[in-house]
């Protein structure tokens, strides 16, 4: 799977199964882009290249455009990055400093390693100082360190004793009599090891609670101690704190002492940084999530994805050329913003968030439309980009003798000649004789080597095509060829799929059709050896000539109420 593209590039793409026009508007627009002084535009294509295209581009030294399988958003293009996460051993008060400070509801735990824990909530947090009164020892109780109360105090230390041990300790201000001073402690049977006792300057308390031996004693409002009360401590093995703040103040802040270890959320639900939103979005909707940690395949915390995130629109953009609707599109395209299209064909259903740029021409390649957006605004192409150019146009029209041909082809082909210094004659021999394209692939591969899916009253179907200098290698392979197209039509579960075979020299084609029989008895071409193979004399163009055919007899089909029925009950195959 490929990377996220980079939220800074809109990706100009043509169609799947890309032929040559395909490729080479896609990279002759991102030239014109970068002509105008409009950064940040990248050819690409969403399928593999073949004998002709490799061809063009060797000839005028350009390189493969960037690939793409799929532009779905995933989480790694809108998770936060830089994530705000608290340690495992971390007290609750820098918790909710870290969540105050950075205006969050949720914070992962993390382990030394960066692995995640857990996480820890506002809500989860809270439970710890809502006061349970009837619960008053446990309204008391901290499991925490002194260094960790000291460090939460602000406080100064006059004396320590193991102060990095984390236990279990219960709070108790000293604030009653010296005579009952220790009766509740010794009610709720609290240990003085475990006691620790907030005070203020009352001497009596404090000699009494160090004497007893408890835990720690914290002096209040940076109320200066004697030097005989810190000796006795000192020599009890007590710990003497000073806070800074009043009794009330200091009781609560000891409280957030306490680390995050009971009100950690283990076992959390994650997602990969690979995952579709589109799929996370479903998991938000399903629960009360309010965000996933984003982990690596070690465990490591790499992101954060909440409900806000998800909503955000997705970094990557598309430019379409040489189609116009989203079944030839690359995956995911339905999922992004597509900011302009540029295209010769028909229109297809497409609907867009914005209005955007739409130029559709009736012309005989993409590669005209982007050649006279140069020619328009007075900027010349350089000769390799110009033989690019000449390439898609001269591809798509058979070099001007294709029926979707127009003046405006030949004129501008004319213009790339002369900046090509490449007579297009002999860039046509080159190019058509690159290759063929049913000697140099498997039949799976040819009839998907530039196929599109269409759909008219209804009905889908798929229709391929290869150009061929005569029908010799066609001849020799139509019976695996003819598999592989009905095999197609299973995976595709399409009501038909056809094979148009094109003779560059005669601009004469064969036409293979596998699916509905009733159909295929329609179609009123010559049958030529086998009942699925018909002759199309003079039919070159399957945009301008075949698909305005079939689709006629579909709607013949639909008005006698016989369309033809999908195979849709065939056993699912994954795509080769």
């Amino acid at each position: 799977m490929n990377t996220a593209p980079a939220a800074s590039l809109t990706y100009i793409v043509g169609h799947r199964n890309p032929d040559a026009d395909a490729i080479c508007s896609a990279i002759a627009y991102a030239a014109y882009k970068e002509a105008r002084g409009e950064s940040g535009y990248l050819a690409a294509r969403c399928g593999n290249s073949n004998a002709r295209i490799d061809t063009i581009l060797a000839r005028f030294r350009q390189p493969l455009p960037h690939y793409l399988s799929d532009v779905s958003p995933r989480v790694r293009d809108l998770m936060a990055t830089d994530v705000i996460s608290v340690s495992e051993n971390a007290t609750c008060a820098e918790a909710l400093e870290l969540i105050d400070r950075h205006h969050v509801r949720v914070l992962p735990v993390t382990s030394a390693r960066r692995g995640l824990v857990g996480v820890v909530s506002l809500s989860a947090l809270g439970g710890v100082f809502i006061p349970r009164v009837s619960e008053p020892r446990a309204m008391r109780q901290v499991n925490t360190s002194l260094a960790h109360i000291t460090r939460a105090l602000h406080a100064r230390a006059l004396h320590l004793v193991g102060e990095k041990k984390i236990e279990e300790l219960f709070v108790r201000l000293g604030t009653m009599d010296i005579r009952s001073f220790w009766s509740i402690s010794v009610r709720e049977k609290i240990s003085a090891e475990q006691s620790l006792i907030i005070v203020g300057d009352r001497r009596d308390i404090q000699h009494r609670a160090i004497e007893l031996g408890i835990r720690a004693l914290v002096i209040t409002s940076n109320l200066a101690v004697d030097d005989e009360t810190v000796a006795l401590a000192k020599a009890k093995g007590v710990s003497l704190i000073i806070s800074p703040y009043d009794s009330a103040t200091t009781a609560w802040v000891v409280r957030t002492a306490s680390t995050i270890e009971r009100v950690i959320e283990r076992g959390v639900a994650t997602v990969s940084a690979d995952a579709r939103i589109a799929d996370v979005r479903k998991k938000f909707s399903a629960g009360n999530t309010h965000a996933f940690p984003v982990i690596a395949d070690d465990g490591a915390l790499i992101g954060f994805l909440t409900k806000t995130d998800v909503l955000k629109p997705p970094p990557t953009r598309l430019v379409l050329v040489d189609h116009n609707e989203l079944s030839q599109a690359v995956p995911g395209a339905d999922e992004v913003a597509i900011t302009e299209i540029i295209d010769h064909h028909r229109l297809g259903a497409l609907n867009t968030a914005q209005p955007i740029l739409f130029i559709n021409e009736p012309v005989g390649s993409t590669c005209t439309i982007v050649a006279d957006l140069f020619r328009r605004e007075n900027l010349q192409p350089s000769p390799d980009l110009a033989g690019i150019m000449m390439s898609g146009l001269i591809s798509d029209t058979l070099h001007l003798h294709g029926p979707t041909t127009t003046s405006k082809d030949a004129i501008i082909l004319a213009w790339l000649s002369a900046i090509a210094g490449v007579d297009s004659k002999q860039l046509a021999d080159e190019i058509f004789n690159s290759g063929s394209v049913i000697l140099a692939n498997p039949p799976e591969k040819i009839v998907r080597s530039d196929h599109k899916i269409y759909e008219e009253e209804g009905i889908r179907f798929a229709v391929s095509q290869v150009e061929e200098l005569g029908f010799g290698n066609f001849w020799q392979h139509a019976k695996p060829i003819a598999a592989a197209l009905a095999e197609l039509r299973d995976e595709e579960r399409l009501a038909f799929a056809a094979l148009l075979v094109t003779d560059i020299n005669t601009q004469n084609s064969l036409l293979l059709v596998k699916g509905d029989a009733d159909f295929i008895r329609r179609i009123s071409y010559p049958h030529v050896e086998q009942d699925e193979i018909f002759d199309l004399p003079g039919i070159v163009s399957r945009k301008k000539q075949l698909i305005p055919y079939l689709a006629s007899l579909l709607k013949e089909m639909s008005a006698e109420g016989a369309l033809p029925t999908p195979r849709s009950t065939a056993p699912f195959k994954k795509k080769k």
